[in-house]
């Protein structure tokens, strides 16, 4: 991974068994190193480009497509601002199955809760728009229902029309319950699928990037300073 060979390094008293004296140091990548996009640019968001995480695709593979080069795929992290790689970027279908089947066992395809689906009247106005979590207890005798369409809102009486993923349903009635359950599985299908879209840094600034992130990099002068790459410390849990 190209990030680890910006990191500066730490010269640190040598923990291993086989050292030969408290004097021997071993050579390790500092990675509390903390690096930020300086503030222009966190805050132009002309140089972010929109882009999609295909099925299966790695920050590396994300990298070689944008900018031609796997290695650079801690630009695309940082500049979309990832801290927790695991969590944050989209799982694989096959990843998917496996972490709802973990998480909610024989219950994943259980309801997670209710969401409204769109609901207009004969003149195509919008009543109840779609995708509004809502509760809906029929057994507790509590379910999410709405009044038909009255006078005011132009529509023939009690005629309904439901939008489920493009399709126009008829529906008549003096109330009706215009909810879709959304199973568990559905319900982490989504958040998934939100963390396709990305937002990394457009190509023409990923050499101002690096230039900016090696700068930042660089120690500033202090008494374990050893050079711009490399300091000085000591492992404080030896017992001499």
């Amino acid at each position: 991974m190209g990030y680890l060979r910006e990191l500066p390094n730490v010269r640190y008293q040598s923990p291993l068994s086989h050292k030969t004296s408290s004097s021997d140091f071993i050579l390790i990548k500092n990675l509390f190193r903390k690096n930020k996009l300086l503030d222009w640019l966190t805050k132009e968001t002309t140089v972010f480009n929109k882009f999609i995480v295909a099925e299966g695709a790695r920050p590396d593979t994300v990298a070689e497509e944008i900018y031609g080069d796997p290695e650079l795929d801690y630009i695309v992290i940082i500049s979309c601002g990832i801290t927790n790689i695991r969590n944050e970027w989209p799982l694989s279908n096959k990843e998917l199955y496996e972490f709802v089947e973990d998480k909610y066992g024989v219950n994943m395809n259980n309801i997670h809760h209710y969401e409204t689906v769109e609901v207009r009247d004969s003149e195509d106005r919008m009543i109840l728009p779609a995708g509004q979590v809502v509760e809906h207890d029929v057994s507790g005798g509590r379910p999410f229902q709405i009044d038909g369409p009255a006078a005011g809102f132009g529509g023939s009486a009690n005629k309904w029309y439901t939008k489920i993923g493009g399709l126009t349903e008829t529906i008549t009635g003096d109330k009706v319950s215009p909810v879709l359950g959304i199973s568990n599985f559905d319900y982490e299908t989504q958040i998934n699928e939100d963390k396709r879209l990305i937002r990394p840094l457009k190509r023409q600034y990923v050499q101002m990037f690096i230039n900016d992130f090696r700068r930042i990099m660089k120690y500033d002068r202090n008494t374990q300073y050893l050079s711009e790459n490399l300091i000085s410390t000591e492992n404080n849990n030896l017992v001499q």
